[in-house]
């Protein structure tokens, strides 16, 4: 039995924590969150991350890729170091890499370009990608369908799409990342999840982003990941025991990840 949580996705290494990062991590213990995966960003978060690992290596895992908000003139460069880091060691994953239109259209064929790169690296190193689609959710999983093989897995972070597209992704094999928005009264997950085999849920924070209800709003943290499971154990209608059990499993699974 896995009587402990994991949150598969938290930029613990982020600013935001810089004035009380103890405090946060004793309450990660507290709300036992024994394992915490973290998406890298850029060339600036590589530091801050490694240190956390270095810290606690059972307890804090470190990915590398280059996230699709920092892909700009530049990527060529930052994607070398990313090539560089992965060739050094291991990681947990090759990520947070993906596609984003939210802010900025501008790099669109150089983020598609960057996805490609560094997705074969995964297949190479094999290693499961941790995938950012914002306002592109359609066009990720076209990505992945036409790169994908028998050794490529990993997880479509942040999901909050449609139940056609769950289908679509868990056909790939791949897992869905279910944060804060499942908590939040227009979420729409409420009508999706029901209608996805809890075998392919990872629960994830995205901290300091996205909190779940009572907290929404304000700096999330991975000591909220309990609230996230309470509120899957509803829409799936089984006991929390069994949310952690099996989501602490599927992650494991997914970073291949031997506690």
């Amino acid at each position: 039995m896995h009587d402990y949580w994991i949150d598969s996705h938290a930029h613990l290494y982020s600013k935001e924590f810089d004035a009380d990062r103890e405090d946060v991590l004793y309450r990660c213990d507290e709300a036992r969150v024994s394992v915490v995966y973290m998406p890298n960003v850029d060339h600036t978060s590589i530091d801050g991350m490694l240190e956390l690992e270095n810290r606690s290596p059972k307890q804090y895992k470190a990915t590398m890729g280059l996230h699709p908000c920092s892909v700009k003139k530049d990527f060529q460069r930052e994607l070398y170091l990313v090539e560089d880091w992965l060739s050094k060691r291991r990681f947990a994953a090759v990520g947070e890499i993906g596609t984003d239109l939210y802010w900025d259209k501008t790099f669109w064929d150089q983020q598609k370009e960057a996805f490609t790169i560094q997705v074969n690296w995964a297949k190479s190193y094999n290693l499961p990608i941790i995938i950012h689609c914002r306002e592109t959710i359609d066009e990720a999983i076209q990505l992945v369908e036409a790169l994908h093989d028998n050794k490529l897995r990993g997880v479509f972070h942040c999901f909050t799409g449609s139940v056609e597209q769950a289908k679509q992704i868990t056909k790939l094999g791949f897992y869905l990342g279910i944060g804060g928005v499942s908590t939040f009264k227009k979420g729409g997950l409420d009508a999706v999840l029901p209608h996805v085999p809890l075998e392919y849920i990872v629960l994830e924070t995205d901290s300091p982003y996205l909190a779940p209800v009572p907290h929404r709003g304000k700096r999330n943290e991975p000591c909220y990941i309990p609230l996230i499971g309470a509120r899957v154990a509803e829409l799936y209608q089984k006991p929390l025991p069994e949310i952690m059990e099996t989501t602490t499993k599927n992650a494991l699974k997914l970073f291949e990840d031997k506690q």
